[in-house]
């Protein structure tokens, strides 16, 4: 998991590279797709970043009910 705050302006690199595919809202504990518009709204001491879906996941995220529907529901199952 990466801190947005962290990342300076280096994300879009680390997005090219495969370092990030994935965006998450800290308070929530909520992850989604990088272009999320409920994301893209939230501040970015909030916003962490995550390499792919297992490591969201093994940091106790959930995923996001707009951008993941499908992944949203089996989870909430």
């Amino acid at each position: 998991m990466i801190l947005h705050t962290q990342v300076g302006n280096k994300l879009g690199e680390l997005i090219r590279k495969g370092e990030i595919s994935l965006a998450g809202y800290k308070k929530g504990k909520i992850y989604g797709l990088l272009t999320c518009s409920s994301g893209k709204r939230m501040k970015m001491e909030n916003r962490v970043f995550f390499k792919d879906e297992a490591e969201a996941l093994a940091e106790g995220y959930r995923p996001c009910g707009h951008c993941l529907p499908e992944k949203y529901k089996q989870w909430k199952t």
